[in-house]
């Protein structure tokens, strides 16, 4: 292109802005209309055909066409998670279609774990769907407590409410994983129940929580104690039931008494893994 042909180009799109600004100046007027009716008089003269082009160039940077391509190029593609050549080389001791004796399965478990530290061993079930109850046209759920024979593994901190608690809590402290209380405490619980409710801390009848006798709680609770719950509409129970260092025995005697508190006739599928590590199938019959 020319300097001739250039410099005509760009007076070209000036004239199209000029176009395109008398056309977007617009001022509103309502008197004697209806509640919520407005109208426009637009100023200025209709935007020409041959400037519609040029202006969209202009204000875009690129023409139309190119926007559509560029917007698509910057639509990031949704990330795939690739796992470490190590969980890779160790998932492939694990066959997914097997079901494992829990024997096996707890020395699969050993074999496949991927953490530096002493990793949580996890159950995860799967609920037959029609065990559960329908309340209000929605999914049922389960819930219970197990008491594990070896405990978790972790200490648990556990607190009963009082004012001072609540007082600490309003401050936004909270050193806790259980929280207890008794009756008469509840409606004192109430104004720091926004804090504690999204955290699942705040204390609920149907899961023990609320008692008459905080301290045989507490010493139940830290004896190995676990609360458990399918999710919201989702019949899945996922708790964890001990550590990685347990012997083969303490594990499966800890399974074996989460399967029967949440009722063997009422699972689907029973799946063991270790923090980060692959999930191994369990043969229940």
């Amino acid at each position: 292109m020319g300097d001739a042909e250039y410099e005509q180009e760009q007076k070209r799109k000036a004239t199209a802005r000029r176009e395109g600004k008398k056309a977007k100046k617009a001022k509103v007027e309502g008197v004697g209309l209806k509640g919520g009716e407005r109208t426009a008089v637009v100023e200025g003269t209709d935007i020409k055909p041959e400037y519609k082009k040029l202006i969209e160039k202009v204000e875009a940077g690129i023409a139309p066409g190119e926007a559509k391509a560029a917007k698509a190029q910057k639509t990031k593609a949704p990330q795939v998670k690739i796992r470490s050549k190590k969980y890779q080389t160790l998932a492939k001791l694990v066959d997914k279609n097997k079901y494992y004796e829990l024997n096996e399965a707890i020395r699969l478990l050993k074999d496949t774990s991927l953490t530096k530290f002493d990793a949580t061993v996890e159950i995860h079930i799967n609920i037959n769907a029609n065990s559960l109850e329908s309340k209000n046209g929605t999914t049922g759920d389960i819930r219970g407590s197990v008491n594990l024979p070896h405990g978790t593994g972790k200490k648990i901190n556990v607190a009963v409410a009082d004012e001072a608690l609540i007082e600490k809590i309003e401050g936004g402290k909270i050193d806790f994983d259980i929280l207890l209380a008794h009756p008469s405490m509840m409606p004192r619980l109430a104004k720091v129940a926004r804090i504690l409710g999204p955290k699942d801390l705040m204390p609920n009848p149907k899961n023990g929580t609320v008692t008459d006798n905080p301290d045989k709680k507490i010493k139940e609770l830290t004896a190995g104690l676990v609360q458990f719950k399918s999710e919201p509409n989702n019949p899945i129970i996922h708790m964890g039931i001990g550590k990685i260092s347990f012997d083969t025995k303490h594990i499966a005697e800890n399974i074996n008494a989460v399967l029967d508190a949440v009722g063997r006739s009422r699972i689907a599928k029973t799946t063991v893994s270790g923090t980060m590590g692959p999930g191994i199938k369990i043969n229940l019959s």
